[in-house]
């Protein structure tokens, strides 16, 4: 017996050096494949993403309203399966045309799911609109610009089929959170601003006057501003954007001026609804800029920010934590905003 364990011992000391070596290997190739590819990183961020999405979803639920509006989930508008899908929710009982809000779910351009807004969508569905919640192709599954590309046929369908949807295709208003707010901003200036809508090579599904607002929620709007984050937040958002985008050199090839809603907004841009929470880095890097730039440029902005030293500190997405009163605020000032514009 003790012949077996001298034997046994003298074997895990002769092979620790390849079992270290083996994880050495492992480690390494983890790293040269992170620095060659955008999948490891971004698999790492859209696992953070969705891990708190059933809290999330679940607080959301608990304000529901008790008379819960009419849906259809799963509607198709493309042919790349759940990717181009929509969800629909119009007050029970409504056979009328009635505005409606177009809500482009976040999560870094990586993860994210209509299924994350629906709830929000039912309550401001509950209020007199029809509510739209649109899916797109998430990276690195798919490089900038599916998703836009995706998102303005999506448009064409809603408006192609405005009748059976109960949409008022004149009295449409774009929204999103976070990355969906940058793409809903994206689309807004397109729609607005020919000469971007060419640079960028789309046609826009949306005629300017049918836009009648927009709201957007802790968004991306100038890719430049993105530099000035660090630590994990910086490399968060730079492997998202590389995933996204198709290039670690975003900043300097088209997708990080295209991308850049702030820098083609107009005049013309439409009555914007803009929020940010104190404690989100983005609101002082992206959300304040923009806002200070659409009324620059003379557009109807209505702002909800708060102090640097506001508490509870609030967060990124704030405006999703019902539980709490200045995300209550928020959404009285969100039905507010879209009465006055879509009256």
């Amino acid at each position: 017996m003790r012949r077996l364990a001298r034997a046994t011992a003298d074997w895990f000391r002769r092979s620790r050096h390849i079992v270290l070596a083996s994880v050495a290997a492992v480690v390494l190739g983890v790293i040269v494949w992170a620095n060659a590819s955008p999948w490891p990183s971004a698999m790492v961020i859209r696992w953070v993403f969705e891990s708190g999405r059933d809290a999330d979803i679940a607080e959301l639920n608990r304000h529901l309203p008790d008379a819960l509006p009419h849906e259809t989930l799963d509607v198709p508008y493309g042919d790349a399966g759940h990717d181009t899908t929509f969800d629909v929710f119009w007050p029970e009982g409504t056979t009328d045309a009635l505005p409606t809000v177009v809500w482009i779910h976040g999560g870094a351009w990586i993860s994210g799911d209509k299924v994350d807004v629906a709830p929000y969508l039912r309550i401001l569905a509950a209020e007199g609109y029809t509510t739209v919640g649109l899916n797109y192709t998430v990276a690195p599954e798919a490089a900038y610009p599916t998703a836009v590309r995706q998102l303005n046929s999506a448009l064409k369908h809603l408006v192609a089929n405005a009748d059976e949807l109960n949409i008022d295709p004149d009295r449409i208003v774009l929204a999103g959170d976070s990355a969906g707010g940058q793409l809903a901003s994206q689309l807004a200036a397109m729609i607005t601003n020919p000469e971007y809508a060419q640079l960028v090579g789309i046609r826009p599904a949306l005629r300017a006057e049918q836009l009648v607002g927009a709201v957007l929620n802790c968004g991306v709007y100038e890719l430049d501003g993105m530099a000035k984050l660090n630590g994990i937040v910086s490399w968060g958002f730079k492997s998202a954007l590389w995933a996204y985008t198709g290039t670690k050199d975003w900043s300097s090839e088209a997708p990080g001026t295209l991308m850049s809603s702030l820098e083609f907004a107009t005049a013309d841009f439409p009555p914007t609804w803009i929020s940010g929470g104190n404690a989100d880095g983005l609101t002082w890097l992206q959300s304040v800029p923009m806002a200070n730039r659409l009324e620059e440029l003379g557009v109807d902005v209505t702002r909800v920010f708060y102090a640097a030293d506001h508490t509870p500190a609030l967060g990124h997405e704030y405006q999703f934590h019902l539980d709490g009163d200045d995300a209550q605020a928020a959404l009285a000032s969100t039905l507010d905003f879209l009465s006055r514009v879509t009256r």
